[in-house]
């Protein structure tokens, strides 16, 4: 491999790492805030890349009063997680041997609405009913937008949640979703006074095609709590993107 091109793949990996790296301090962060008495809504602590600490105002979420748009970026993604009972392990199993011909997108979709189906009708111990769990993952999602990622929608449900976002440059989908996923099973567990599984491990992820797919995303995020039959207006639910551009 020429010199140039081995260098530029170094390049790369050690992005890769520094960026891994920052979220994962990013998580113990927050935790070592918690353990102080603090949450999301208190001022935190900013890492940089150089590791100097500063403190800084709360962000919230910085795009209240804005209408979304859809400027064609590519890695702009509809994300679901699920908590650890929504839906029985043997279940999911079971619809996958069943999917086993299916070409692998279509399959992934219709798996993903089996499973949206499954979880609308509210099974399992649905912790994210409890308004404090709520509002806990909510300000996780606040806590990195505009900085490892741009949030565009979210809805928070009783046994799930629903976002729309595009990562920042050079950070993976994966490093963003385990950073939120990590620091919310903590914090959750502990104040459910409970130990174990708080999320499924897998979550669901696809690419926004073009502005018809994007404004149909945002619809059903941002409808799935009436659909549920949680709120009778969209812009009700307290814990959804519908909700904060409202106010």
């Amino acid at each position: 491999m020429p010199a140039a091109r081995l260098r530029l793949c170094e390049n790369r990996r050690e992005r890769r790492t520094l960026n891994k790296l920052e979220l994962n301090c990013g998580v113990a962060v927050l935790a070592s805030l918690e353990r102080c008495g603090q949450d999301a809504r208190a001022p935190i602590i900013a890492l940089q890349l150089n590791f100097i600490m500063e403190t800084k105002k709360p962000r919230g979420w910085h795009s209240r009063g804005y209408l979304p748009h859809f400027d064609g970026g590519e890695n702009l993604q509809f994300i679901t997680i699920h908590l650890g009972d929504a839906v029985p392990q043997k279940v999911i199993d079971g619809w996958k041997l069943e999917l086993e011909r299916e070409e692998k997108e279509e399959a992934k979709k219709i798996l993903f609405w089996r499973i949206e189906k499954y979880v609308d009708q509210g099974f399992g111990a649905c912790y994210l009913k409890r308004e404090e769990i709520a509002e806990l993952v909510q300000n996780s999602l606040f806590h990195f937008d505009k900085e490892r990622y741009k949030l565009v929608s979210w809805a928070v449900m009783p046994n799930h949640v629903h976002l729309l976002l595009r990562p920042a440059e050079n950070i993976e989908l994966e490093d963003i979703m385990h950073s939120i996923k990590s620091y919310t099973a903590l914090k959750a567990n502990r104040l459910l006074n409970r130990e174990g599984k708080f999320w499924q491990e897998e979550y669901f992820d696809r690419y926004i095609r073009n502005h018809e797919h994007f404004e149909k995303t945002i619809n059903y995020i941002e409808l799935n709590p009436v659909k549920a039959k949680l709120c009778e207006k969209s812009s009700d639910w307290k814990f959804s993107s519908a909700y904060f551009r409202k106010t």
